[in-house]
């Protein structure tokens, strides 16, 4: 039977299209950000496995949309882990392993962890950092878009300004 050149040719190029794009999740992550070891995809398995959607929003987890914890959309803008330390690899792994040690009084729970989980959890959060469009009527955050001290939201797009 005769099949056309570019149908033969379509899975050689699918799969180089796909090689491609699984090289650019890693460099979305800054390289500071960056987690040695880490495995992106095996610590979404693992978010998903541990429940931590039973508490958080998470990007990527289907069924992770609870607010008993912090939405975790974003992580890699952090700027602090636990409320107490700099947003770095290291130091999510530690509060991933030990919260209580990193922020006493934390609701996050001590979870049974293997230090290999607790990187690549922290590798699949740190991909979480490319901020979407802001939905208008967000409050923005101290000092963004001007110098005004008082809390100001984003102007709504779907209405003429007044």
């Amino acid at each position: 039977m005769f099949q056309p050149r570019c149908r033969r040719a379509l899975p050689p190029l699918l799969a180089l299209g796909a090689l491609l794009l699984a090289g650019c999740g890693d460099e979305a992550v800054p390289a500071e950000l960056q987690v040695a070891g880490g495995d992106a995809a095996r610590g979404r398995l693992a978010i998903a496995a541990h429940g931590c959607g039973a508490c958080h929003v998470i990007p990527g987890i289907e069924g992770a949309v609870a607010w008993v914890g912090p939405p975790l959309m974003e992580w890699a803008r952090r700027s602090y882990v636990g409320g107490r330390l700099p947003n770095a690899p290291e130091n999510l792994v530690a509060f991933l392993q030990n919260p209580q040690a990193v922020s006493p009084g934390s609701a996050m729970p001590a979870l049974p962890l293997q230090q290999s989980e607790a990187v690549d959890i922290a590798a699949y959060l740190y991909t979480l950092g490319q901020a979407p469009a802001v939905p208008p009527g967000q409050p923005l955050a101290p000092g963004e878009a001007g110098t005004l001290p008082e809390p100001r939201l984003r102007p709504r797009l779907d209405r003429p300004a007044q």
